[in-house]
């Protein structure tokens, strides 16, 4: 939409000739006060110009009896976890009230480097909702890992001044940055005086203090009311996050005050489409939190105007003159159910998304891994003692277990009476050919195997399973279906979703994408699977950037010290 004439915004407000629009009959939630406040809210082009008061309209829309609030924001998300395109994302999510999404590419970015930020950068400009980037900063995140491409401070840094990015994205590889590594202390100095985000899980007191002076101004990794304060308290804006696996919204609930509400905003990270179906997005947090006892005030604000201010989008967060029409229409506040989304004027639906430009995809055929046999998940080794990773379910974090499993013939076997069965990541970038095993507990998992393409962040194959052909079987069909989920039991494929965009996204409507997720969960709950999203918990078992120990094609990783165990 063309910017309009400022001539004709002035006029417009102050009622002088019809604006383009008018919502009409409503009450206007304001954030400032916490009144609903009855009138009719006037936009120009892309703009608001009028609020409480009457106006004509060249177009007028009937919100009689309806509660008028400004669009949602979701301040960190990678898109690429929904499983879709940005187009499919946009048409998913907007009429949950999302109006402004703030990405970071770095999945895709992990699989093809700049060419894929220049298809987010495209694509986002092209959307319904508004689409922000963020300058992905940790590619690969730790050096402990294999990934497609790897981008430093020289690469990213001519994109900064792009319109659609903001800064960099979250500095994941929190002990690079205590540790003045120096690609890390490059790309901090390139942005700095910049928004740069943050991703300090667990870190705390002098650590924090030092993480935080070098510039970096939010945080997503809180998972305890305690740890989010203290954060706060030293300045960051801390972004409460409810995913598909991280779910941090009621531990984090009670800080969600009239008081504090200023320095919050909500997030979502990673969230697929079948959860978005079953439960919403950021809708379903803002009717969450109130139902947890959180002021509505102090909701919308966290969804709006907190994280508009946080990250210096100046044009909105508010319903009043001179900002973004981007505003969401209620019945109530409590139940957040959007029943008309605008966003920069322009009403969600059909008619919007028919009229965007498609940009064609990406990163076709990335996955280059040679076919594994049932062999190559074989476990050596004398020692007895043996790490296994523990799943914390509704958590990213893992504990770092040690269990005695004894080898047989050369091997260490699964052992499913103690839930203790095989992960193993496999290389697929073309680049070494890495292969590492080891053990997990918590999927529940008693036949079969589970394998991903969607492997934090380098995006390997991760496969988890208690018979090594049936891993095999599943580790291979990824390449042949160019990445996604597979499901196999008994030699035999139950479910599997495609994911041809860089191992990442479907070419599919999020509707289909959300009948295949139906069917995987169906299938993993089959083997015994206990794991409410079983592929993205599999995902983020993969990343030596969290607590405490993980796995990649190098390793066990002991993330406490930050290294690759022996």
């Amino acid at each position: 939409m063309a910017q309009p004439q400022l001539s004709d915004l002035i006029d417009q407000g102050r009622g002088l000739t019809p604006a383009d629009l008018v919502l009409r009959g409503g009450q206007v939630f304001d954030l400032i006060s916490g009144a609903l406040i009855a009138g009719d809210v006037a936009i120009c082009g892309g703009v608001i110009v009028g609020v409480f008061d009457h106006y004509d309209g060249r177009e007028v829309v009937d919100v009689t009896g309806k509660i008028l609030v400004p669009g949602f924001i979701d301040t960190h998300l990678h898109i690429e976890s929904s499983l879709v395109t940005p187009y499919e994302f946009d048409r998913c999510v907007s009429p949950h009230g999302v109006t402004t999404a703030i990405c970071d590419p770095h999945e895709i970015a992990n699989v093809c480097g700049l060419e894929g930020i220049g298809y987010f950068l495209e694509a986002s400009a092209r959307t319904v909702m508004d689409i922000r980037v963020q300058l992905s900063s940790c590619v690969p995140s730790t050096h402990m890992e294999t990934t497609g491409a790897r981008l430093e401070a020289g690469d990213i840094a001519p994109l900064m001044d792009h319109p659609r990015v903001i800064g960099l994205a979250e500095f994941m590889n929190y002990p690079g940055v205590l540790m003045k590594d120096p690609g890390c202390m490059a790309k901090l100095e390139a942005f700095r005086g910049r928004h740069i985000d943050g991703h300090a899980p667990l870190l705390r007191g002098r650590d924090l203090n030092g993480y935080i002076a070098a510039g970096i101004r939010t945080e997503h990794e809180a998972t305890t009311a305690d740890e989010a304060l203290e954060k706060l308290r030293k300045g960051m804006r801390v972004l409460i996050r409810e995913g598909s696996v991280s779910k941090d919204l009621h531990a984090l609930a009670p800080l969600l005050t009239e008081r504090h509400s200023p320095y919050l905003c909500l997030c979502t990270d990673d969230r697929n489409p079948l959860d978005i179906a079953e439960h919403g997005h950021l809708d379903y947090m803002i009717r969450t939190a109130i139902a947890l006892g959180c002021p509505p005030l102090a909701v919308y604000r966290a969804a709006s105007l907190s994280a508009a201010e946080a990250f210096g989008l100046k044009d909105r967060g508010l319903i009043a003159p001179g900002k973004r029409a981007d505003i969401v229409v209620l019945p109530d506040l409590a139940g957040c159910s959007p029943e008309m989304v605008f966003t920069g004027g322009v009403r969600v639906g059909a008619a919007a998304f028919a009229a965007r430009e498609i940009v064609p995809p990406v990163a076709r055929h990335s996955v280059k891994a040679a076919r594994v046999a049932a062999q190559d998940f074989r476990t050596g080794g004398n020692r007895v003692e043996t790490p296994v990773i523990g799943i914390l379910p509704g958590k990213i974090i893992t504990e770092h277990l040690t269990y005695e499993i004894a080898p047989e013939g050369g091997d260490k076997r699964p052992d499913m009476a103690r839930d203790l069965v095989k992960i193993a990541v496999i290389e697929r970038h073309g680049v070494n050919g890495n292969k590492a095993t080891g053990f997990v507990k918590g999927f529940g998992l008693q036949r079969g195997a589970i394998a991903s393409t969607v492997c934090h962040d380098h995006h390997n194959i991760a496969v988890v399973g208690a018979d090594y052909a049936d891993m095999a079987l599943a580790a291979n069909r990824l390449g042949e279906i160019e990445g996604g989920f597979v499901v196999v039991e008994g030699g035999k494929i139950l479910a599997e979703l495609a994911l041809p965009v860089a191992g990442l996204m479907s070419l599919e409507p999020f509707e289909v994408v959300r009948d295949d997720l139906i069917a995987l969960r169906a299938a993993a709950k089959s083997l015994g699977v206990v794991l409410e999203e079983p592929f993205l918990q599999l995902a983020f078992l993969a990343l030596p950037v969290i607590p405490h120990l993980k796995i990649t094609d190098h390793g066990m990783v002991d993330v406490d010290r930050f290294e690759v165990m022996p």
